[in-house]
């Protein structure tokens, strides 16, 4: 048996970061963490990963599901993916739109995926 559920998924593609922002990753965990707390979300870990010779990765494990942060400071793109399911609601949407409100991208770019509920069974009955 399959659980209902219910999640939205947005993902967005930030343009025109500041290369030193894309690079920090205290600044880009910080930013993280606040953005989600702020939509109400619950964080049960966070990851990071600074590449050499750039470059920044920061993963949140959320009660809700996962959000990360991938960067590519050489052309000064962000790349956020923010998965959150149940009573959340627009969580997701929230944590994304504060996260492009500290960022200051040039460019955005942002899909939101309802995924799981009537979604599911579409799929089940389309067979």
């Amino acid at each position: 048996m399959t659980a209902e559920f219910t999640g939205r998924h947005v993902l967005a593609e930030f343009g025109g970061v500041d290369a030193g922002l894309c690079d920090d990753l205290e600044r880009l965990d910080t930013a993280l963490r606040k953005s989600l707390l702020a939509a109400g979300i619950t964080i049960c870990e966070v990851a990071h990963k600074k590449f050499e010779p750039q470059g920044v990765t920061v993963v949140a494990l959320l009660s809700e599901s996962h959000a990360s942060i991938h960067t590519y400071p050489e052309s000064g793109d962000i790349f956020v993916d923010v998965f959150t399911c149940g009573s959340i609601g627009d969580g997701a949407t929230k944590a994304v739109d504060l996260l492009r409100e500290a960022l200051s991208p040039s460019t955005v770019r942002i899909e939101v995926i309802r995924r799981g509920g009537a979604r599911l069974a579409d799929a089940r009955g389309a067979g």
